[in-house]
């Protein structure tokens, strides 16, 4: 989070008066802000948004005087500006950009002088506060400091554990049904016919993490078309997976199961009405998607919905495979963090340019858990209004649970791989926030979920004695009896 984030208070001259809060950049070595609104001191906004104050005849003589003036950015600098306005009898320089908000870094050596406080601006806020608060409008500026803990981590830290626990104990049920299926020959070809798990081998992990990287570095360069792709994408799989996660769950409901011919096939009319339903969910979250209200909701939902089918769709055969795939999406998500900084021209790193979206763009990947933030601060005015974390930091973590899980089901064990898993997974959670905490800028979660998840598994293998089964995988007994 930017430091010399702060907020713009606007409050229109009706009775009660309007009021409303703005993003505003400011830099902090040139002018100290109040750190609240109770320290602050308002003067009346002259909109001269059709100038850019470049030069002292732009504007008539008079019409600055002590007041908060706002102008449109232009050839010359934010201080060229505010040195105008200064010797003008402005209280306050505000300069509108239609672009992304950057820093300001102008040379203040031959501004000494100028004192005048300094901000900018969206010019979208420009025109929302006339039209919100009327043509009269008093502003002022005040940065209050960065909350220590925003408790909407709490939130997502619950949806975290949950996706997980959940996902791992879906796959070990499925498991279970595989193991009664061998023992059954009855049943084996109908459970064959079901069944839709895709098992990776560590040349498939390979592939797959080699495509992950290709795949966000042609997002960087190529973001303005490739998020409608992935959009479409999350559409359809979200959908997908909403569908066969509360299949699962009607499957189990003895009622409504009255069924209708189509083909060779006779389908549950409640599995149709459930498609529809899930469709039209997947269809609502693509429409409304920007709507920051509520769509966040139906995000997550679907969201979860995702990791869960992916969780147990996708199985790892053995601890080895596990190991690989965990530790080259560790490499990659500390890589694009931390190292591609040095690398790219604006020195920020491609896997956040990605997830913000690249060069203002207000299209955003729909691969997150997302959550408002509770705790009032400039961030969630500026940029970071959602508390978020990544599908990959759930799903990686996740088939690892999976595969603990599911080696507790074939090695009849009472669960202590999978219960010793998951709260390393919700340990490596709580470290995740606390270095967030601490750090105040964005972490790779993987970096401290990975480590935790990896080694209690094998301390949990060794300390039992079954370091090598756990590590080649238990393979299925066919006279397996339940």
């Amino acid at each position: 989070v930017n430091a010399n984030e702060g907020i713009l208070h606007a409050s229109g001259s009706g009775v009660p008066p309007v009021t409303k809060d703005y993003c505003m950049i400011y830099n902090s070595k040139w002018v100290s802000l109040p750190k609240s609104l109770d320290n602050a001191t308002f003067s009346t906004l002259e909109n001269l948004t059709s100038t850019v104050l470049c030069n002292y005849s732009e504007v008539p003589s008079g019409v600055m005087k002590d007041k908060a003036v706002v102008v449109m950015t232009g050839n010359c600098t934010s201080l060229e500006k505010a040195r105008i306005a200064q010797s003008s009898g402005a209280k306050m320089l505000l300069i509108a950009s239609k672009s992304r908000l950057s820093p300001l870094l102008d040379n203040k050596t031959d501004f000494e002088d100028v004192t005048l406080p300094l901000a900018l601006i969206r010019y979208d806020d420009v025109v929302d506060m006339q039209l919100t608060l009327g043509n009269e409008v008093n502003v002022t500026l005040y940065s209050p400091p960065l909350p220590e803990f925003d408790y909407s981590m709490v939130v997502i830290f619950l949806i975290a554990v949950f996706t997980v626990a959940l996902g791992g104990y879906w796959s070990g049920v499925a498991e279970l049904e595989n193991l009664k299926a061998v023992a059954s020959p009855g049943e084996r070809e109908t459970r064959q016919k079901k069944e839709e798990n895709v098992t990776f081998t560590p040349v498939t992990v390979i592939l797959f993490v080699v495509i992950c990287c290709v795949m966000l570095v042609l997002l960087y360069f190529f973001y303005r078309w490739l998020v409608y792709v992935i959009i479409s994408v999350f559409c359809l799989a979200s959908a997908t997976s909403l569908y066969n996660c509360l299949a699962a769950l009607i499957g189990q409901i003895p009622f409504g199961q009255c069924r209708i011919a189509c083909g060779n096939k006779n389908i549950e009319v409640r599995l149709i009405f459930l498609a529809a339903f899930c469709t039209a969910a997947a269809v609502i979250w693509a429409v409304f998607r920007n709507e920051d209200r509520w769509a966040w909701i139906l995000q997550d939902i679907l969201g979860v919905a995702f990791c869960l089918n992916f969780i147990k769709t996708l199985k790892m055969p053995n601890f080895k495979s596990c190991v690989i795939l965990l530790g080259l999406l560790l490499l990659y998500d500390v890589f694009f963090v931390f190292i591609t900084p040095f690398i790219t021209k604006n020195g920020a790193s491609i896997m956040v340019e990605v997830a913000a979206g690249p060069f203002g763009n207000s299209e955003k990947l729909p691969v997150v858990i997302r959550v408002p933030r509770l705790e009032y601060s400039a961030s969630t005015l500026c940029d970071m209004p959602f508390s978020l974390l990544g599908f990959g930091d759930i799903i990686v973590p996740g088939l690892l649970v999976a595969y603990c899980r599911r080696f507790d089901v074939q090695t009849r064990s009472p669960s202590v791989y999978y219960i010793s898993c998951t709260i390393a997974y919700a340990v490596g959670m709580v470290l995740t926030f606390v270095v967030l905490a601490l750090m105040k800028m964005g972490q790779p979660a993987l970096l401290y979920l990975v480590p935790c998840t990896l080694i209690t598994s094998s301390l949990v293998a060794w300390r039992r004695k079954e370091m090598k089964k756990f590590w080649k995988g238990s393979s299925y007994q066919v006279g397996w009896m339940p």
